[in-house]
């Protein structure tokens, strides 16, 4: 029977599939049935920054209206707020780890140092059995350049590996100047893997109302996964031993075979969860399972990027698409 087992940030997973952060990953009850369809890890869902104020600042309006009565009393219902929320997100990763036997990596949407650094530590004396750091910095500052940009990736990461013991993925968008380099640059700031890619919600204009929106596109399709299978591929090519969770797109068992074969250490499964339920976790397991013994694979690790950048004949097909798509027609 095929291995199915792998390690990741130095975690023992029965298998590659993991939950990635969602809303399916935010309640004990969702997580032991995620844990049951096979899962081989989970990624609790994130915790954000911009949530945490804004809950506060709702508070505070529902009892007192819209002015300020007292000096500071936004600052002191947005801190109790904060701390409110902070502390049943601590339950949830302590309530999680007593009841799962699969890895629990918790979840942190951040993008700058000082708000939340210090609450890395409570997640790691919660149970937490790795972090990931969901960073997105929108490069809107006309005097900022792209190095700054990169700067400040690198100093939430090595501020939160100087208050934690666990490992740390960070979870990131494809848009740098020169990917490999800034990974390169991450590991070098503490990170123990790179999770490819993070999706967010685009915005949309309501043409009648005048008025700016979220788009609908929620969930991921197929297609996105060629996304994080090229840079998987470019990636686990340049170093075998920098640690991958592909992410985005992944939607049945061939194309967690395909980012593995890229690369990939771990598998991340999010819309699909959502589309036909965690019992797609077992389909992926099984297909993979299946394709492993019909090429004669014991483990994973006997093929896991033995299609990267660097294992493949000609590596053109990772890098000039449109060219390769040309001249095969031709």
């Amino acid at each position: 029977m095929a291995d199915l087992r792998v390690r990741y940030m130095g975690l023992e997973l029965p298998c590659p599939v993991v939950a990635g952060s969602c809303g399916l990953t935010s309640t004990v009850e969702s997580l032991e049935a995620i844990e049951r369809a096979g899962a081989g890890a989970v990624v609790l869902k994130s915790i954000f920054e911009e949530q945490i104020e804004e809950e506060a600042l709702g508070v505070f309006k529902a009892g007192f209206g819209e002015g300020d009565p007292f000096p500071g009393a936004i600052d002191y219902v947005r801190e109790y707020a904060r701390s409110h929320s902070l502390g049943e997100h601590v339950s949830l990763v302590r309530e999680a780890k007593r009841r799962l036997t699969i890895p629990v990596i918790a979840s942190v949407n951040c993008f700058r140092e000082g708000e939340w650094v210090s609450f890395a530590r409570e997640l790691e004396e919660a149970g937490a059995d790795a972090l990931e750091l969901n960073i997105f910095i929108f490069p809107t500052d006309d005097l900022a350049g792209s190095a700054a940009v990169e700067d400040a990736y690198a100093g939430i990461v090595k501020a939160t590996r100087a208050r934690v013991n666990v490992p740390v993925s960070v979870k990131i968008g494809p848009w740098f100047t020169h990917l490999p380099s800034f990974v390169d640059r991450l590991r070098g700031a503490g990170a123990s893997s790179v999770t490819l890619f993070n999706r967010w919600v685009d915005p949309d204009i309501q043409v009648d109302a005048l008025r700016l929106s979220a788009s609908e596109a929620l969930f991921s399709k197929p297609g996105e996964a060629r996304l994080p299978l090229r840079w998987t591929g470019i990636l686990a090519g340049r170093d075998r031993g920098l640690e991958i969770a592909a992410s985005t797109g992944v939607h049945d068992g061939e194309t967690v075979v395909k980012l593995l074969l890229a690369g990939a250490s771990t598998v991340q499964v999010c819309s699909a969860l959502y589309e036909r339920g965690v019992a797609v976790i077992g389909e992926m397991k099984a297909f993979a399972s299946g394709w492993m013994e019909r090429n004669n694979f014991g483990s994973v690790e006997e093929f896991r990027g033995m299609l990267s950048h660097a294992s493949v004949e000609d590596s053109r097909q990772y890098e000039r698409a449109q060219f390769m798509k040309y001249f095969s027609n031709h």
